[in-house]
């Protein structure tokens, strides 16, 4: 069974003087500038104001970016605290001042505890600002709380109240749709691998595509199990998934509006737990290939996210989902896999395995003859190695490409244009199949997506996003995200389809 962690606050607007939010805590923007700091907050009275500025000097708080201090409520304000959030100064572009808004609202959250009612007084003058502004609020509010057996006392706010116009409600109705798709991403990949399983991921999905208005969208879900997969030729799904007692299942996700003229398709990669299998990997920092299901995750949270918001665009998400065991009845080096649609392969490493099960998927997918296909997978510890924790690596057609930075860029998600130079391919020349699995170590990011180019045929626009790094933070949180699962990049295929849609 998959268990959910705490919802995330209920998102409520205001209008007026923010100091009359009656609220356990009002997070005021502050601004950086050559004297120091000055609240950014519309409708706050100069009174309030310069009791803020005031206060803001004297616990030395500067507005730089990143930077926040809890303070008792000076006189003049009905919340109980003021928490201080750094801006820093002008942005550069519209996109990064959003983004400052994103991270500045979700350090803030982040450093609550023990707060119910939340009231939010930053710059919001349109729907884009609001917008940014409560989905870092939002995930900045997120805590994993399902194994904790005092768990509902972790997650520290009930409701957030953003001061923001009448103009601004779209956006806050969009935050709130693609965060909670986001919490839902980040809730699949910090659930442990012994009750995530291919067959329990696989009814996760269809239990939450059955609920209410994902169920008024017609969104619909078809799963292919373990002998449906074997009897139909997918061989890279029975190949990985069968080191484990729990097989291998494909889910296929579906959102079609009437309206829709163009058709996105979503392949995710979804190994619930890789222990390399046969080739097994080293065990410092093992638990974290729970997370190597991160682009599945991504994948059905963003096509429930699209069919909520009602973008008219056709979208389907497959779901190539599996367990990397060894056992006597898993892979071996040397074995020869059948991939969906009858190109072989010669497993030559048994960790290699997510572009085999992605490689499945993606054939099935370009049977629907989708205008745009995107698929999303941790695949290489290279990705890490060429572009850090943070910044994904999407490589794939240029078109294709390119549509995923913009998107990425007006979401706040980091992403990086890189080739697939031709000789990559060569790497995984086979004496007995028509490729290997594993090529060289030389361009490891840029070799897999060579690979998986293998089974898209010319003329399909594709894209291929490598998450290895950006879906799982390790490290200490930052911004609007915690340790754990990220979401990423919920944000950015839910603001390709939008594009795509023309909305």
């Amino acid at each position: 069974m998959v268990t959910p962690s705490t919802p995330l606050p209920t998102l409520a607007r205001a209008t007026g003087d923010p100091a009359a939010l009656t609220v356990d805590a009002l997070v005021v923007a502050f601004q950086q500038n050559q004297t120091g700091g000055v609240p950014a907050a519309p409708g706050l009275a100069k009174k309030q104001a310069q009791a803020l500025t005031a206060a803001a000097e004297a616990v030395g708080h500067t507005g730089k970016a990143g930077s926040t201090v809890r303070i008792p409520a000076p006189t003049g304000f009905k919340a109980t605290s003021v928490v201080l959030a750094g801006i820093g100064d002008e942005a550069e572009s519209d996109s990064a001042h959003l983004e400052t808004l994103r991270r500045a609202a979700g350090t803030a959250l982040r450093s609550l505890e023990k707060t119910d009612s939340v009231g939010l007084a930053f710059p919001v003058a349109d729907s884009a600002s609001a917008e940014a502004v409560a989905t870092g609020a939002l995930l900045g509010s997120y805590r994993y709380t399902a194994y904790l057996t005092d768990g509902t006392d972790k997650n520290p706010v009930s409701t957030l109240t953003l001061v923001a116009p009448t103009s601004a409600k779209a956006g806050l109705d969009r935050a709130a749709t693609i965060a909670a798709a986001s919490a839902g991403a980040r809730d699949l990949v910090n659930q442990p691998p012994l009750d995530l399983f291919p067959a329990s991921f696989a009814q996760a999905v269809v239990d939450q595509a059955g609920s209410g208005d994902l169920k008024k969208a017609k969104v619909t879900v078809e799963v292919l199990d373990e002998d449906t997969l074997r009897s139909r030729g997918f061989g890279g799904l029975i190949g990985v998934g069968g080191g484990s007692t729990r097989g291998p299942r494909l889910v296929k996700i579906s959102y079609a509006p009437k309206k829709a003229a163009t058709h996105l398709s979503l392949v995710g990669k979804g190994i619930t737990f890789d222990s390399g299998g046969i080739s097994l990997k080293p065990p410092a920092k093992m638990e974290e290939m729970k997370s190597d299901m991160a682009g599945a995750a991504a994948a059905a949270q963003s096509i429930f996210a699209i069919a909520r918001l009602g973008l008219p665009v056709r979208v389907t998400a497959w779901l190539a989902l599996a367990e990397n065991m060894p056992s006597g009845s898993a892979q071996r080096p040397a074995d020869v896999l059948r991939i969906y649609g009858g190109k072989t392969v010669e497993v030559t490493n048994t960790d290699a395995e997510g572009r085999l099960v992605l490689a499945d998927a993606l054939v099935a997918a370009q049977e629907e003859s989708p205008d745009l296909i995107v698929d999303i997978a941790t695949l290489t510890g290279a990705q890490v190695v060429a572009l850090g924790l943070r910044t994904t690596g999407v490589m794939g057609t240029d078109d294709a490409r390119n549509k995923l930075v913009l998107a990425a860029e007006a979401s706040g998600e980091p992403m990086w244009p890189m080739p697939i130079p031709e000789e990559m391919i060569r790497s995984f020349d086979s004496n007995t199949a028509d490729l290997t699995n594993a090529g060289g170590r030389s361009g490891g990011m840029l070799a897999a997506a060579a690979f998986l180019q293998e089974f898209v045929e010319d003329g399909v626009e594709w894209a291929h996003l490598d998450i290895a790094g950006p879906s799982f933070n390790g490290e200490g949180p930052h911004g609007y995200t915690g340790k754990g699962g990220t979401g990423v990049p919920v944000r950015t295929l839910v603001e390709l389809a939008a594009r795509l849609a023309g909305a």
